[in-house]
């Protein structure tokens, strides 16, 4: 081999810093003579006092250029590298091959007591020909384009090695390094972590730049303080809470959007230093306050020294949020119980439909027989599914512990009342306050029949004398007759009618018949539509005769009590008004107005509820049967009367033969008669 001969670039003598290297291409099989020569000049760089910045991307900026003078061969070999004796003396435990655009690495003979070797800046492909440098500490390859780790397994001594922007896509064949310091693969193609948790003298490890997309599988990693993740896909961080050394992390500009995933930095204790910064989580107004919270021992967060006042007003906000955190679970523990009973409700209410479908419907198959809808495949489907979504585990585990075996629900949300189910019409008998029942104006009926709610219509306008708008879903309005009862309120601006459940919505004049039978209330809207003056006029026109013939066919006695009650209202409403200025009309006289505004023949078209006819009729049976049993003992006491009358008549002429002819013989001696007289007087006194 040809010796290397020192020289320095700029003719000063060895004790320059400058060294000259002789590298000899050379094949095995090539004579002597088919030797090329080549001559590298370089200045050698300082190298850094620290190995490392923070994402270990920062390359050796100090080192000057390269002069290579290369004369090439059409063999294929690989680069052979000699120094003189002198360079080695001089810089005995390093050689630096940055930028000399080499493909691959040259064979490097005679230097095993190399400590420090870099390759920055080249093409290299793939690690080869170091096997034998077994004293190798630091190794660095930083920009080529190596795409897998390969060529290492001997390097038991290595602890610094840098492989930072090349195309390496998995993390491999780092079993044998097991004294490993740093290890910097930033800038590459990986994946996943793995086949690192043997490697637990590692301090360092630099995963920035890549195509991460979680962190995990860590474990192992027991002498590791500082883990930079910057620039990868990021979307949960797991396993960190398993590394008892790690100080520093570094997660800036990834895809972490709640603290949940990556909720295992609070369960570490050594963690100092932690960035979020360019995050979807450092946009959110709570990220500060609750980072600081759940990581008390933090001493600096996006590379800024937390204070004292900062850590104060983190935990005042976290005390708010966990309030509010509280009142939100609370607030959606009672809607969870809401749609749990509502469709308990439901399920009853359809249940009681089919019952009654088949009591009207006897011929009907079996397969229409009344099951529990909800519960056909055993589990509860919702009457409502708008309202159902995932809910938390908490949340869930809460839900275990509710009743859902209400069969009613009573509601008062602002100033609509709902009530849902027939039970919870016992409710109108509470003690409302006066400023609850002052507040409600819309009260909505669901999941009742409508001839329950009839019935407590005169508690609901004594109870909530505001309410104006009437709302009824799946309530069994099936007939415009019904509408009738809801003329004994005290006033009614709005109705809303629900088509499900209410067949009457199907009546294509139901609207027109609500606005006649109910003209004394002006009503303002009808199923949110807004009522015109045409409206008005045509209900009459449709339904005024109807009114006629009901009044003109109604008997005198009724229509004399329907007559009095309106001049009874009449005469109220005259009382209420006596003595007052002229002009001056309250909102009251307006509702007196219209109750006395019900004319005589709408009010006979009135409704009588099925529980109501149906007890009228057992208390007609009761009449009628007493009736035939009066009847029937006055014709059984007459006939015996008669009977007796013909018996006397038969008797009568002999009897009184008999009455003369004893007569005659006692007075016959008449002083005998006389003596017999005065001794039953005598016998008396």
């Amino acid at each position: 081999m040809i010796p290397g001969k020192y020289r320095s670039a700029s003719g000063r003598t060895a004790n320059n810093v400058n060294c000259g290297l002789h590298l000899v291409i050379q094949t095995s099989s090539l004579p002597e003579k088919n030797k090329v020569e080549f001559k590298i000049n370089r200045e050698t760089s300082s190298f850094p006092g620290r190995l490392l910045q923070h994402d270990l991307e920062r390359n050796y900026s100090s080192r000057q250029g390269d002069h290579i003078n290369l004369v090439s061969s059409s063999m294929p070999s690989f680069p052979i590298l000699h120094r003189s004796s002198e360079e080695k003396i001089l810089y005995s435990d390093r050689l630096t091959l940055e930028r000399q655009k080499l493909t691959v690495c040259p064979i490097i003979d005679g230097e095993e007591h190399l400590r420090l070797l870099n390759f920055q800046h080249n093409f290299i492909t793939r690690i080869q020909n170091i096997s034998n440098l077994q004293r190798l500490i630091f190794l660095d390859l930083y920009d080529n384009q190596i795409e897998e780790i390969s060529g290492l397994s001997t390097l038991r001594s290595l602890r610094v090695l840098l492989l930072g922007k090349n195309r390496i896509k998995k993390i491999s064949n780092l079993e044998n390094l097991k004294s490993l310091d740093v290890l910097d693969l930033h800038g590459n193609q990986i994946t996943r972590i793995e086949n690192v948790n043997h490697l637990c003298d590692l301090r360092v490890l630099n995963l920035a730049r890549n195509l991460l997309g979680q962190v995990d599988n860590l474990n192992g990693l027991d002498s590791l303080t500082e883990l930079n993740l910057r620039h990868n896909q990021i979307t949960s961080v797991r396993d960190v809470d398993t590394l008892p050394c790690l100080q520093r992390l570094f997660l800036s500009f990834n895809n972490i959007s709640s603290f949940d995933s990556v909720s295992c930095l609070a369960d570490s204790t050594s963690l100092s230093d932690i960035t979020f910064d360019g995050n979807p989580i450092a946009q959110e107004s709570w990220y500060k306050h609750t980072v600081l919270q759940n990581m008390m021992q933090l001493r600096q967060l996006d590379m800024k020294r937390i204070t004292e006042e900062e850590r104060r007003m983190a935990s005042v906000v976290a005390k708010k949020e966990e309030e509010k955190k509280r009142e939100s679970h609370k607030q959606s523990l009672l809607k969870e119980k809401k749609r749990l009973t509502i469709n308990n409700v439901a399920r009853k209410w359809d249940l009681q439909q089919r019952v009654a479908n088949i009591a009207t419907n006897p011929d009907r198959k079996d397969s229409d027989s009344p099951q529990d809808p909800c519960q056909s495949d055993g589990s509860t489907i919702s009457a409502f599914p708008e309202e159902t979504g995932s809910l938390d585990s908490g949340l869930n585990n809460a839900l275990l512990g509710l009743s859902v075996t209400d069969t009613y629900l009573v509601e008062v949300d602002g100033d609509t009342l709902s009530l849902y189910g027939s039970g919870a019409l016992e409710s109108l008998d509470r003690n409302w306050s006066v400023q609850t029942a002052g507040m409600v104006t819309t009260v909505s009926f669901t999941f009742i029949e409508f001839d329950e709610i009839v019935q407590v219509l005169p508690k609901l306008k004594m109870k909530f004398p505001n309410s104006l708008h009437l709302k009824f879903k799946e309530t069994n309005l099936i007939m415009l007759q019904q509408f009738n009862a809801l003329a004994q309120l005290r006033r009614i601006d709005q109705l809303t009618i629900d088509p499900q459940g209410n067949p009457v919505v199907n009546f294509t004049l139901w609207k027109y018949y609500v606005l006649f039978r109910l003209s004394h209330f002006s009503m303002q809207k009808i199923n949110g539509t807004e009522v015109t003056q045409n409206d008005m006029i045509m209900a009459e026109r449709l339904f005024g005769i109807l009114a006629h013939v009901a009044s003109s066919e109604l008997p005198q006695y009724r229509m004399i009590s329907i007559l009095g009650d309106a001049r009874k209202k009449q005469f109220r409403y005259l009382l209420e008004t006596k003595g007052k200025k002229p002009g001056i009309v309250s909102e009251e006289n307006n509702d007196n107005k219209r109750l006395v505004g019900e004319n005589t023949n709408r009010a006979t078209l009135n409704y009588t509820t099925r529980e109501f006819y149906h007890e009228k009729l057992e208390e007609i049976k009761e009449k009628k049967k007493f009736c035939k049993m009066y009847i029937e003992d006055l014709v059984k006491e007459a006939t015996e009367i008669n009977m007796k009358n013909e018996a006397l008549q038969k008797l009568w002429p002999q009897m009184f033969i008999e009455l003369v002819r004893d007569a005659v013989i006692e007075i016959r001696n008449k002083n005998s008669y006389m003596k017999l007289c005065l001794q039953q007087i005598t016998d008396q006194k």
